[in-house]
């Protein structure tokens, strides 16, 4: 006998019962991305004299955040961790970190990259707090309009989540040399040196800096339009430093400028010196491509030697000479 249209239709329930849907599955999966990103996330201490005639207040207070990478290594920014003393600024050999459990344990320096504000510490393996979860670095580049998120310290509380978008993943300040992650979403004082995570938890930046436009009141220091060093470039950075390597940046030599062909702009050649002048540049040559890759401005042509390129690797670059076009190959130099 078949059944009738009400025992499918209470089949059809059942099955909708025990199908999980696809968006709780993804929203599952972000909130564990989060918790483990809040576990992997750490604050740096800033020691500051008590106020209290009570000897046990210690008077400390968070001056950063930091990501845990596992076997003890604790990434920040750099202008997190340096201290001024006798009206110099230094890298203290040792900083002192506090855990989403309130543990606080000693890290030792392990290395700094002045060039992209990135410092890198190490807690010796018998006070690792059993809490931390070790954050890894993702293996595709933050897009524009791509959710992520920060683990944080805002104004030296925390630690505190925030959620936002990507905006461009290709703009830059004066405080680095090298391109920034634009971010919309809600950063303090007290974020910088903390981690910018994909929806799976995995590290797509480093939290840098802010540029303030919410609130005319200085001592907030808040807003949504924050930025990030790019992932890939701090993993090669730490993955150096860790090796006690010294890390350098490819150099290829130009200064530029823009020139206008037939109603567009472009990049061309101002003065080549160093390996660029070797391999044949000339002022006035328009860059087309490097190595394939189109190349319309400065920024994109640093970008790419810095985050896809070594020392005294060779490239390709396309160039137009008056009507021709041309190929040089560039041994590339040591910054």
């Amino acid at each position: 006998m078949s059944p009738d249209v009400t025992t499918l239709r209470c089949f059809a329930f059942i099955a909708c019962l025990l199908v999980p849907s696809t968006n709780w599955a993804q929203a599952l999966d972000f909130a564990t991305a989060v918790t483990q990103a809040r576990q992997g996330t750490v604050g740096i201490l800033k020691r500051a004299p008590s106020s209290s005639t009570d000897p046990g207040q210690h008077g400390f207070s968070v001056k950063g955040s930091g990501v845990y990478l596992g076997d003890g290594y604790i990434l920040t920014s750099r202008h997190v961790t340096q201290r001024h003393e006798g009206g110099n600024t230094v890298d203290p050999p040792h900083v002192s970190l506090i855990s989403g459990e309130l543990e606080e344990v000693t890290a030792s320096l392990v290395g700094v990259n002045q060039f992209l504000d990135v410092a890198v510490y190490r807690m010796a393996q018998p006070a690792i707090p059993r809490s931390l979860s070790a954050r890894t670095f993702g293996q595709a580049e933050a897009l524009p309009g791509e959710r992520v998120f920060t683990v944080g310290y805002p104004l030296g509380w925390g630690p505190a989540v925030s959620y936002g978008t990507i905006g461009n993943p290709q703009t830059f300040l004066q405080t680095v040399p090298t391109r920034l992650v634009q971010v919309d979403l809600s950063v303090c004082s007290g974020n910088s040196g903390g981690g910018l995570f994909n929806a799976e938890g995995e590290i797509v930046g480093v939290i840098h800096a802010i540029i303030q436009t919410e609130t005319t009141q200085e001592e907030r220091r808040c807003s949504r339009f924050a930025f990030a060093v790019p992932g890939p470039v701090v993993h090669k950075i730490v993955t150096a430093l860790k090796d006690g390597k010294p890390f350098h940046f490819s150099k290829l030599g130009l200064q530029l400028t823009t020139v206008k062909i037939n109603d567009q702009w472009h990049v061309a050649v101002a003065k080549a010196a160093g390996p660029a002048r070797r391999a044949g540049f000339k002022k006035g040559d328009v860059l087309l491509a490097v190595d394939h890759h189109r190349i319309q401005s400065a920024g994109q042509l640093k970008n790419y030697l810095i985050e896809h390129t070594e020392p005294f690797q060779q490239v390709t670059v396309r160039i137009l000479r008056g009507q021709k076009e041309k190929l040089l190959r560039v041994t590339l130099g040591k910054a």
